[in-house]
């Protein structure tokens, strides 16, 4: 069996075009033309996440953005899927067995792909704990950060924010007023839409921060 054949065989076809996906949305991140927390929701209540990051915390997959763990999540799946397929395929059993061992496989893939997240996720929160706390909005008002991202306007952008613990955290910010930010940019966190789940932010000398004089 050929690898496109493999790749587009069951189970691993539900896994190639979510692959597909996920290559073309890191291009793009990677070209600051999305934010890498894109998926990342907003804190519902004082120190729990909301959105699909609570929904991925809940299931263990917490500590890291929500892209990041679906990448991971579909990337292991598909990786696992095509092995069990070659293996299938290499066996020469008959249709019947083949279609029972192919259900066998997906569930097997899916389970892979969560243990193997979920262990990314525990180093994660481990060499980064000040990471897997939940920041809220009060945490981070007032406090600068670092455009991440190409640009930051009114409706798109992402900052990174350090503690005095050494950890850091990213955010979704955005301007006022038609502001623009450029990547290394210093930003003063001054307001938080708890609804759309994004800081406001504008332009900060750095050389205006008392804490440096």
């Amino acid at each position: 069996m050929g690898f496109f054949d493999a790749a587009l065989a069951f189970p691993t076809v539900l896994f190639s075009v979510p692959l597909l996906v996920v290559v073309a949305y890191w291009l793009t991140a990677l070209a600051g033309v999305l934010d890498i927390g894109l998926l990342d929701g907003g804190a519902e209540a004082e120190g729990s996440p909301g959105g699909l990051t609570g929904v991925l915390t809940a299931v263990g997959l917490g500590g890291m953005p929500a892209t990041v763990a679906l990448s991971l999540l579909t990337a292991f799946a598909w990786f696992t899927a095509l092995a069990g397929v070659v293996v299938i395929e290499s066996l020469g059993l008959s249709t019947p067995v083949v279609v029972i061992a192919s259900v066998l496989v997906l569930v097997i893939a899916v389970m892979v792909a969560w243990g193997v997240t979920s262990g990314v996720a525990v180093g994660v929160r481990r060499l980064l704990p000040g990471s897997a706390r939940v920041r809220t909005g009060h945490d981070l008002v007032g406090r600068t950060c670092t455009v991440r991202t190409g640009r930051v306007d009114d409706g798109f952008g992402q900052g990174e924010v350090v503690f005095d613990d050494g950890s850091s955290m990213t955010v979704q910010v955005r301007t006022i007023g038609g502001e623009l930010l450029s990547s290394g940019d210093t930003a003063l966190i001054f307001d938080h839409d708890t609804e759309a789940g994004f800081y406001r932010v504008s332009r900060f000398d750095p050389a205006l921060d008392p804490g440096d004089t």
